[in-house]
């Protein structure tokens, strides 16, 4: 069936008209993901009977205020990001009465039970539920004006709805967005946001991050004076594509007895956590899988608690450095789990008990650009599962953002924290093998 999508309304949502103009400097974290793509993040709530009279008149309306709400808290997403046209001046996130959040609700004909499943699945059907992030505009040659939120609302008839999101990355990391989607779905839920104001969890806004160097490095390095001398287009996943995406489980009990056969051969390495062996056994069964060598694994480390001292764990932006772990060829053919086991446990904790702090751990980010790669989104403390608008908990969540560069997403599982859901995208003989190896190696293991 082809896929059919009817715009049903457009929404300009700002924040109260009593929030003042602000803005927000970018720090080197930020600035590192100004030219990167966007994330795009969808949520499936299943509502039975949903009819579009219903959507319209409650769904339509809920959503819209709440988010008004929370805008004045979170003053960023209704703003834009500033490129100036000097590395003198720091780009910044942007405020200015009258800004809005561009919100689109459609409806489709797609399967909702189909999306919503762990199998493999066209990934060329969720572009359709992501918004884009809006055209730039260049006013004069003072700055370079640059959307950095939207939202897409589809609705399944008779099943439910979806709720799609585009941010720009470097508006905010997953701690960020998880902050302000929590924030959102309690105004939501609730009706007001009491709730959200008796937790305290605020967003802190203070740019206590001062490292004038690295600053003016991260903006060498991204060349960012060059988005005001050409015509600049934040990427936009669109297909067909020859992809698939599928999700997979890792259950407590095998994450455990993954990390009791890693203690068992290295009973030396420190850092045994369920990251190491879970993104060991993926990266394991991605190498065994797929044709091209996946020379590198990069992730990101939350700094927030690793700072000196500590900054608030509801610090907004990024705050996030990588972690960069290579492999040999021979290890990468044979996809020796242990092995690679071993590679990211020691470069963790070789970041993490860095005599200088975790901000001076080397990360040679232009040897990045010029290897194969996987990279992983996520973290297992993060559930995206708790996102309840009023219409219970999500039914499925995708991280479709991945397919850029054929990433891992990582997630705790809807049915259990102590679950891990892991997004993946490849081909389809690649998915394959992929599921193959990836079943067939847990019997084994454990």
């Amino acid at each position: 069936m082809s896929p059919m999508l009817n715009v049903v309304q457009v929404f300009k949502v700002s924040p109260p008209s009593t929030l003042k103009n602000q803005s927000l400097p970018l720090t080197f974290f930020d600035i590192f993901w100004l030219l990167k793509h966007p994330i795009h993040h969808v949520f499936f709530y299943e509502v039975t009977n949903l009819t579009t009279h219903h959507f319209v008149n409650t769904i339509i309306p809920t959503l819209n205020t709440s988010l008004s709400t929370t805008l004045q808290y979170f003053f960023p997403y209704a703003g834009n990001l500033i490129i100036f046209p000097t590395r003198t001046k720091k780009p910044e996130i942007r405020y200015v009465q009258g800004d809005h959040v561009n919100v689109t609700y459609s409806e489709c004909n797609l399967h909702f039970n189909d999306l919503t499943g762990n199998h493999p699945r066209n990934c060329d059907k969720f572009y359709h539920l992501i918004p884009s992030l809006g055209p730039c505009a260049k006013i004069d040659d003072d700055y370079t004006k640059i959307p950095v939120f939207s939202v897409q609302v589809t609705l399944f008839r008779n099943h439910g709805f979806s709720l799609g999101f585009t941010v720009h990355h470097s508006l905010a990391d997953a701690s960020t967005q998880i902050g302000f989607l929590n924030a959102w779905a309690s105004i939501s839920q609730f009706g007001t946001d009491e709730l959200f104001l008796s937790r305290n969890t605020f967003p802190f806004y203070d740019r206590v991050i001062s490292y004038p160097i690295q600053d003016v490095e991260a903006l060498v390095v991204t060349n960012v004076e060059s988005l005001m001398n050409r015509e600049y287009h934040v990427p936009h996943l669109c297909g067909p594509t020859n992809k698939v995406r599928a999700t997979f489980i890792m259950t407590r009990s095998e994450i455990t007895r993954l990390k009791s056969l890693v203690s068992t051969h290295l009973p030396s390495l420190t850092y045994v956590s369920s990251f190491t062996v879970s993104c060991a056994y993926i990266w394991s069964c991605l190498a065994k899988s797929c044709k091209s060598e996946l020379e590198m694994l990069v992730f990101a480390i939350d700094c927030r608690a690793r700072m000196n001292p500590p900054i608030p764990a509801t610090y907004f932006g990024n705050c996030g450095k990588p972690c960069i772990c290579r492999l040999d060829t021979i290890v990468l053919k044979n996809g020796s789990f242990i092995a690679i086991a071993k590679l990211i446990g020691e470069e963790l904790h070789k970041m993490l008990t860095n005599e200088g702090g975790v901000l001076m751990a080397k990360a040679p980010l232009s040897e990045v650009r010029l290897r194969t790669k996987t990279s992983v989104a996520g973290s297992p403390k993060m559930n995206f599962y708790n996102m309840n608008f009023g219409w219970g908990n999500p039914k499925k969540q995708e991280l479709i953002s991945i397919d850029y560069e054929g990433s891992i997403s990582m997630n705790a599982c809807k049915e259990s924290n102590e679950n891990m859901e892991f997004g993946i995208c490849l081909s389809t003989t690649e998915m394959q093998a992929f599921a193959r190896i990836f079943n067939d190696g847990l019997e084994e293991k454990i």
